[in-house]
C-alpha cells in the first residue's frame, strides 16, 4: 500500500529524523536521491544541460545541493535564484556549495531575460521554487520561468510540484506540472489526490530515514502486491453460500443492459452465488447471459442496489423490484448503493454501506439530503474529498466517488482518503459503473468491510479496464470478462 501523509505529519517526523542526525544530514541525503534520479533521467534522455529553479527554504535548498553533485557528475548546470533579494533569500550553504561545483547563477530579479534564456536552454529542470510549506499558485515571475521552459525538457518537482496546495485539497491556482516529481520519506496527500495527482507525473519516492511508521496515513492507495491480501479465496472447506450471496436488484424495462453487466461482473470476480431481482426483459437477459444467477429473492450476505434502477417506473414489475430494493436499504445486511438506489436513501444507514455515485449522483444526493443549498456537479468535481466526506457524514456510509481518480471515504472524518487511479481513460463508457458495482458487491457479500470493498474493487476493476482496453476502445462487458483473468494473475503475484 502506498501511504501519504500531511504536511503537519511530515513536517513532525522531518523534524525528529534532524533530531537524531548530525545538522544538514537529512538535506544532504535528499539531494543525493534528487541527484541520483535527475542523472538517471539524464542519461535515458541523452541530456547534458540541467537548470534548477529555486526558491526560499528547504526545497531550495535541497535543489541548490543537487545541483552541485550533477555539476560535479560532469553536467553543464545553472541555478535560477527566484526571490526578490536574490543571492540572500535562498539556502545559502546550498547555494555556496553549487558555486563551488561550477554551476553558473542567475538571479532572475536582476535579469529576467537572462534567466529566462537560461530555463529555455535545460534538458532537465528541477522545480525548486517551493515545497510543502507552498500554498496554491505561482507568483508571476515564477509562472513566467515556468512558460520559458522547453517542451521537450524533462521536468522534475522536488518533493512537490510547486504551485499544489500540499495537501491536495485546493485546486486553485497555476502549478508547475512535472513529468516527475522526486519526494522524500514519504508520499505527501497531493500525489494521490485529484488536485494535484495530473502534475506531479511518475512518482518517486528517496528514502532519507523518516521513521513513519506509526503515523497514520492521510491518502491511502493500494497496489497489486496488496490483492492477494485481501481477496476473498476460497479455502476447501467452503461453498457458495460461505464464499457470499449477492442480491442484485438492478435493471429496468428502460436500462436492461446494466443488470447483465452487474450481475456478469459479480460472477466474474468470484462470487459464490447471485440472487436476482428484476424486471421481464432484464430478466430473462440474465438468464441468457448469465444462467448460474438465481432468478428470485432469498437468503443473501448483502444486496447491490441500483444499477440501471428507475425508481419513477410503472412498467411490468417494477412496483416489485421497487418495494425489494426499500425493502434492502431499509435492513440491517450490507448494502451497495448505485445509480437509481440512491435515490432510495434517506439518510444515516447503520449496517454497512458502500455508496458509488458519480460527480453527478453525488450532487444530487447531497442537494437532496441537505435541503438547504443545491449541490452542483460542478462543486463535486471541483472539491471531490470535501463532499464525499460530506455525503459519508450524512449517510453513514462509505463513499466511493468515481473518476479519473476514484476516491473511496469512510463516515470516519479522520480516516484516510482511498485513492485509485489505475484505469485508462478509455473506461469512460456507459455501463462502466455497472461493472465496478457488481466487483464491489461480490467483495462486500464476501465479508470485506466496505473501505476495502470499494477501494479493492476500484484497484481490479481499473487493471481490468487497462487489460481490455490494451490502449485502444473497450466496452463494459469487456472489462466484466477480462475480470477473472485478472484477477487469476493478481492473485499469482503471492
Amino acid at each position: 500500500m502506498i501511504r501519504a501523509l500531511s504536511v503537519a505529519d511530515v513536517r513532525a517526523a522531518e523534524a525528529a529524523a534532524m533530531a537524531e542526525l548530525p545538522e544538514g544530514e537529512l538535506m544532504q541525503r535528499a539531494a543525493e536521491g534528487l541527484a541520483g534520479v535527475a542523472a538517471a533521467r539524464l542519461a535515458e534522455r541523452d541530456g547534458r544541460t540541467v537548470v534548477a529553479l529555486v526558491g526560499a527554504g528547504d526545497n531550495g535548498g535541497d535543489t541548490l545541493y543537487a545541483a552541485g553533485l550533477l555539476s560535479d557528475a560532469g553536467f553543464a548546470c545553472a541555478v535560477v535564484l527566484l526571490p526578490d533579494s536574490g543571492r540572500a533569500g535562498v539556502h545559502e550553504a546550498g547555494l555556496q556549495a553549487a558555486e563551488l561545483a561550477g554551476a553558473a547563477v542567475v538571479v532572475a530579479a536582476e535579469d529576467p531575460s537572462r534567466a529566462a534564456r537560461a530555463v529555455a536552454e535545460g534538458d532537465l529542470v528541477l522545480d525548486g521554487i517551493v515545497g510543502i510549506g507552498g500554498r496554491p499558485g505561482l507568483r508571476p515571475a515564477a509562472a513566467g520561468l515556468v512558460d520559458a521552459i522547453a517542451d521537450d525538457a524533462w521536468v522534475v518537482a522536488v518533493d512537490v510540484a510547486s504551485g499544489l496546495d500540499p495537501d491536495g485539497l485546493d485546486p486553485d491556482g497555476d502549478a508547475v506540472w512535472a513529468d516527475e516529481t522526486v519526494t522524500f520519506g514519504v508520499p505527501k496527500a497531493a500525489h494521490l489526490l485529484p488536485a494535484g495527482e495530473g502534475a506531479t507525473g511518475r512518482l518517486t519516492v528517496v528514502d532519507i530515514g523518516l521513521d513513519t511508521d506509526e503515523v497514520s496515513s492521510a491518502v491511502e492507495r493500494l497496489n497489486h502486491d496488496d490483492v492477494a491480501g485481501l481477496w476473498p479465496v476460497p479455502g476447501p472447506g467452503d461453498d457458495k453460500y460461505s464464499r457470499g450471496v449477492l442480491g442484485v436488484v438492478a435493471g429496468g424495462e428502460r436500462y436492461t443492459g446494466a443488470a447483465v453487466l452487474a450481475v456478469t461482473a459479480a460472477v466474474e470476480s468470484g462470487v459464490g452465488m447471485v440472487r436476482y431481482v428484476g424486471t421481464p426483459t432484464p430478466t430473462e437477459l440474465v438468464r441468457r447471459a448469465v444462467p448460474e444467477a438465481v432468478v428470485g429473492e432469498g437468503r443473501v450476505q448483502a444486496w447491490l442496489i441500483g444499477p440501471g434502477l428507475d425508481p419513477e417506473s410503472t412498467g411490468a414489475g417494477a412496483a416489485a423490484q421497487l418495494q425489494g430494493a426499500r425493502d434492502a436499504v431499509a435492513g440491517d445486511l450490507p448494502v451497495v448503493v448505485d445509480a437509481g438506489g440512491l435515490d432510495l436513501l434517506d439518510g444515516h444507514r447503520d449496517a454497512p454501506t458502500l455508496l458509488t455515485p458519480h460527480a453527478g449522483e453525488l450532487a444530487r444526493l447531497l442537494t437532496r439530503l441537505d435541503g438547504s443549498a443545491p449541490v452542483t456537479r460542478a462543486e463535486v468535481e471541483r472539491e471531490p474529498v470535501r463532499y464525499a466526506r460530506l455525503a459519508a457524514e450524512r449517510t453513514g456510509a462509505t463513499v466511493l466517488l468515481k473518476g479519473s481518480t476514484t476516491l473511496v471515504v469512510g463516515p470516519d472524518p479522520e480516516g484516510p482518503v482511498r485513492s485509485q487511479a489505475e484505469a485508462p481513460a478509455w473506461l469512460a463508457t456507459a455501463g462502466a459503473g455497472d461493472v465496478l458495482a457488481g466487483v464491489a458487491g461480490m467483495l462486500l457479500a464476501a465479508g470485506l468491510i466496505p473501505l476495502d470493498a470499494g477501494s479493492l474493487a476500484a484497484l481490479v476493476h481499473g487493471v481490468a479496464a487497462d487489460r481490455a482496453s490494451g490502449g485502444g476502445p473497450l466496452r463494459a462487458l469487456a472489462v466484466a470478462e477480462a475480470l477473472r483473468p485478472t484477477i487469476r494473475d493478481l492473485l499469482r503475484r503471492a
